[in-house]
């Protein structure tokens, strides 16, 4: 798919154990889609995949975005290609404060009042002279990630779970922003595509995904309107849901 994520016949894994596939789905640009999983089901192997992380590996079929090939790029070729992530448990950064990696995020055309703008938007304003994730909570933590995309603007935004480890009113500003990056709801911005990684679909209150899949032992088990999905999941379970013949739509 020109202009978008492309994933095609994709096995996957870690240091040389298979964990899924083949998989193969699509993102056009502008379009969120959110994979739903049991934990242990593969989703967040499949995305350090496709983000190029290290000891992440494809062992057969093909990543592309934007009409490039991604087997061959370092992850910070990836990044300059458009893709962003918010990491489910982001690693703490000695030394390196939210404000520099804001600003490195955002590359060369970033002044001051965008970072307090984004700073503020996230409530993150008093955490921009801390060490990235250094003692952070986990709500702290999480919008912190959230500063970097909304500095980053990517083509393409990965969360995964950005529900986890979080109370309520963080899960609500987490939401909010990435409702606004993914739908273009900022000055000047458009459309993103989005791939939202979660297990609850409690982030579905405040973001709205286009489709959703359902990744169930390493295997893409359902297609359909996310909620739908949700629902069947909610009264049913991930095991039952996948073998409904109504929820393999």
């Amino acid at each position: 798919m020109t202009g978008g994520l492309s994933v095609e016949a994709l096995r996957f894994g870690y240091r040389g154990q298979l964990v899924g596939g083949p998989v193969s789905f699509a993102v056009a640009p502008g379009e969120v889609l959110c994979l739903l999983g049991p934990n242990g089901g593969g989703k967040t192997t499949l995305l350090n995949t496709i983000l190029g992380m290290p000891g992440y590996e494809i062992s057969q079929g093909t990543i592309a975005f934007r009409g490039q090939d991604l087997a061959a790029l370092s992850i910070d070729e990836r990044a300059r290609l458009g893709i962003g992530v918010a990491f489910q448990r982001p690693p703490a950064v000695r030394g390196i404060k939210l404000r520099q990696m804001m600003r490195v995020a955002a590359g060369a055309d970033f002044d001051d009042a965008e970072l307090s703008a984004i700073a503020e938007e996230v409530d993150v304003a008093e955490m921009l002279d801390r060490d990235v994730n250094l003692g952070f909570s986990g709500g702290e933590a999480k919008r912190a990630e959230m500063a970097q995309l909304l500095a980053q603007q990517p083509a393409l935004a990965m969360f995964d779970e950005p529900e986890s480890g979080v109370d309520l009113d963080n899960i609500a500003v987490v939401g909010a922003a990435m409702h606004r990056l993914l739908r273009g709801e900022r000055a000047n911005a458009a459309r993103r595509a989005g791939l939202i990684i979660t297990h609850t679909g409690h982030i579905l209150q405040y973001v709205t995904a286009d489709v959703g899949h359902v990744l169930y032992e390493g295997r893409l088990a359902c297609r359909g309107n996310p909620l739908d999905l949700i629902a069947d999941i909610s009264s049913q379970g991930y095991e039952r849901c996948v073998e409904c013949a109504a929820c393999n739509r």
